[in-house]
């Protein structure tokens, strides 16, 4: 059976990103997992197991490292010339740099990468040169690459980072799918919702806002949270459930953003969950301002519980949603944009809210089903010789 390696940065890439792709991959080809350790039931080698997969740790960090990059390097060369890949298949920015690199060096003759975001588009001056210089690299070391969304693929096409010929697609976009049966709303008990509602000071009669991701200023949370405070003025039955925790070190918001945050009595940080789905079951609509985005699997959770969304009109986003039809795009960094789609939002009449939240799911069920994506992957593989 010919061997697949996968790498990531970390081990949670496996079991949130892509979970479940390598189990079923598995049935077709020997799986080997390669990312840091991670630790407790995080740690590759639960990952691994779950996944069906054999792994082979190497530490990797997210930050620019050179000397433990060298290491990694170097490592990941001795595994590959071991274990003799048929692929080496990378996701995240410093896996793929590494692993590619590793992988011509040792002759890897299928070399795939995934780009599932571009730090670079908000980054600037020699940052953003070093950034360009990388992605190139990356890119110049991989015979194939695969953007996880058309409007990241337009992004690599205008910087010039690598031929149009190693480009493409896997199906319709996005790394892995959506998991309809698991973000499915009958598999949440309306008692559950109830009990929750309670345990968060939500009514009957309260319009629910949620956002699901980091809380960091790429996310659109500062605009958003200005743009809230504003709008929960104007309209008292309005709240904002923001599900997700802080990063500090990277990115963090704005002091003044946190205070309000904190101290605001409509809106209710609840910090990071394991299972989303409750959450996103007592909402009314997503929104998800973000500066960024790869594939956002929050837009396509929240379809998939018939939410309509308002989304920042950049890549991803704007290939699930479309607007006034399931949802409504806006500027980036906009908080004026945010509050008028909040204001729209909550204005549309009872048909026509159900209406979008119909067209949310059929949106993400036709074309981001995760079977066809990891049909339409295997495809590739096996097209390869």
């Amino acid at each position: 059976m010919k061997t697949i390696i996968r790498v990531t940065t970390v081990p949670q890439s496996f079991s949130g990103l892509l979970k479940g792709q390598l189990k079923f991959m598995s049935n077709h080809y020997r799986m080997v997992a390669i990312s840091s350790e991670g630790s407790g039931n995080k740690s590759l080698k639960e990952i691994a197991k779950q996944e069906d997969a054999d792994y082979h740790i190497v530490k990797m960090t997210r930050k620019i490292t050179p000397w433990s990059d060298l290491q990694a390097v170097y490592k990941l060369y001795q595994i590959f010339k071991k274990e003799k890949p048929f692929v080496v298949h990378t996701h995240t920015p410093k896996a793929g740099t590494l692993g590619m690199l590793a992988a011509k060096l040792a002759g890897v003759k299928n070399r795939l990468h995934t780009v599932a975001g571009l730090p670079l588009v908000e980054a600037e001056g020699s940052k953003r040169q070093l950034l360009n210089s990388v992605e190139r690299f990356t890119y110049h070391c991989a015979t194939k690459v695969y953007p996880n969304s058309y409007g990241l693929s337009e992004i690599i096409l205008k910087n010039k980072f690598t031929n149009p010929a190693k480009l493409s697609i896997i199906a319709n976009g996005s790394s892995n799918g959506i998991n309809l049966e698991y973000f499915n709303r009958k598999e949440i008990l309306e008692q559950d919702i109830l009990h929750l509602k309670k345990q968060l000071n939500i009514t009957e009669t309260d319009y629910v806002f949620i956002f699901v991701g980091r809380l960091v200023g790429d996310k659109g949370i500062n605009e958003l949270i200005k743009a809230f405070s504003d709008f929960s003025k104007k309209y008292d039955s309005a709240k904002l459930l923001l599900v997700g925790s802080y990063e500090e070190n990277l990115d963090p918001l704005l002091p003044e953003t946190v205070e309000v945050l904190e101290n605001h009595p409509k809106i209710i940080p609840v910090g990071w969950q394991k299972d989303v789905r409750p959450y996103f079951r007592l909402a009314k609509a997503l929104v998800f301002p973000s500066y960024r985005e790869g594939f956002p699997n929050v837009v396509m959770q929240a379809c998939a519980f018939h939410l309509p969304s308002i989304v920042s009109n950049i890549n991803g986003c704007n290939e699930i949603i479309k607007d006034d039809f399931n949802g409504f795009i806006i500027p980036v960094k906009d908080e004026k944009a945010i509050y008028n789609a909040m204001e729209k939002m909550m204005s549309l009449s009872e048909e026509k809210h159900k209406e979008m939240s119909l067209n949310a799911y059929q949106a993400i069920a036709e074309k981001y089903d995760q079977k066809l994506v990891w049909q339409e992957l295997l495809k590739e593989y096996q097209k390869l010789d």
